[in-house]
């Protein structure tokens, strides 16, 4: 750390040719399924947002820190901006306006798959409020579609821009291949571009720049600074949701009352015990997330116990209950309890 404040000085008392570090946040935002949570993944290398094909599904602002030599980006991951129907609906969205004022750059993700929709253009409306910060247009998902409907869609965010006073400092187009994020940069290269982390690599450089000049502001080892029951919770909910969501999409909050290394364990064999509730609004909605003969509660239990060992990098003995808790999404008593 020392090493690197003193660098920092140095270039900066030192000629402009000098290396300056920076060090900043970005968010992306964009409506839900934009491919906001998967960039965030794969800019640090690591699971930390949630992925889910369900809309809302990232309650938690989830920072993922990517380290270079010479910056460090830190991504905030926002829920979706939506009309908000409930209390929980309200409380996100004025999450997700604060941390727009707050960020040093925004990532606009838009599909390159879909048109642009009424939803696209409220967000977009929402941003062009926003004077100082600058905007990035991110168009997603670009393996998914060929390289006449990339054109136009690049056409239609610059003119979107346009209508709305927004002046995008950069529009890349970016794909999502496998669990690898390819991005080109539509100016410099026309071509299908190589794959995998370099690419991701380039998203870093466009939004670097944009970052302002100071010391690292996390450790060196940090990749979320999200506390680990937080991240475990997430985990447990994107399980609980899969196969369910038509039923239930929003009604499932996940805790984790404590999270505690077995006593005596040799130093080898750790192993951690996890005690965590599942909430519904309804009694009608225990069976659905139980399970015929508590099978799906059990399949939840295994497949976010596998996310949490590979997470945390220790064998876990995860228990799970289901509670009910009614109306918490409209109850503020309740909401501050599951921590929204």
């Amino acid at each position: 750390m020392g090493a690197m404040s003193a660098r920092t000085q140095q270039s900066q008392s030192s000629n402009s040719s000098e290396p300056v570090h920076r060090a900043g946040f970005a968010c992306f935002v964009g409506r839900p399924n934009a491919g906001k949570s998967t960039l965030t993944n794969a800019l640090v290398g690591k699971k930390v947002a949630i992925t889910a094909d369900q809309p809302q599904t990232t309650r938690h602002t989830v920072r993922g820190i990517v380290h270079r030599e010479d910056a460090q980006l830190i991504l905030v991951d926002t829920p979706g901006l939506h009309k908000p129907r409930t209390l929980l609906g309200e409380r996100l969205n004025d999450v997700v306006r604060t941390t727009w004022a707050e960020v040093d750059v925004i990532g606009f993700c838009l599909p390159a798959d879909q048109k642009l929709g009424p939803g696209d253009k409220f967000i977009a409306k929402e941003l062009a409020s926003i004077k100082k910060t600058p905007k990035v247009a991110i168009v997603t998902k670009t393996d998914l579609v060929d390289s006449k409907a990339l054109a136009e869609q690049l056409i239609a965010i610059d003119q979107l821009g346009k209508e709305l006073g927004i002046e995008w400092a950069e529009i890349v187009p970016v794909s999502a291949v496998g669990h690898q994020e390819g991005v080109e940069r539509s100016s410099s290269n026309k071509g299908g571009g190589g794959r995998g982390a370099g690419q991701v690599d380039l998203l870093a450089d466009l939004l670097i720049p944009m970052l302002p000049e100071g010391p690292m502001l996390y450790p060196e080892g940090d990749l979320t600074d999200e506390p680990e029951q937080v991240m475990v919770a997430e985990l447990i909910r994107e399980a609980a949701l899969e196969g369910v969501r038509d039923e239930l999409p929003h009604s499932i909050a996940v805790v984790v009352e404590e999270m505690l290394p077995r006593e005596d364990r040799p130093k080898d064999k750790p192993l951690l015990d996890i005690h965590a509730f599942v909430y519904i609004e309804r009694p009608s909605q225990k069976g659905i997330i139980i399970g015929p003969k508590g099978k799906r509660l059990k399949d939840v239990g295994i497949k976010s116990r596998k996310q949490i060992e590979a997470l945390l990098g220790t064998p876990v003995y995860l228990d799970l209950h289901v509670k009910v808790a009614k109306d918490w999404q409209r109850d503020p008593r309740q909401l501050r309890k599951l921590g929204f």
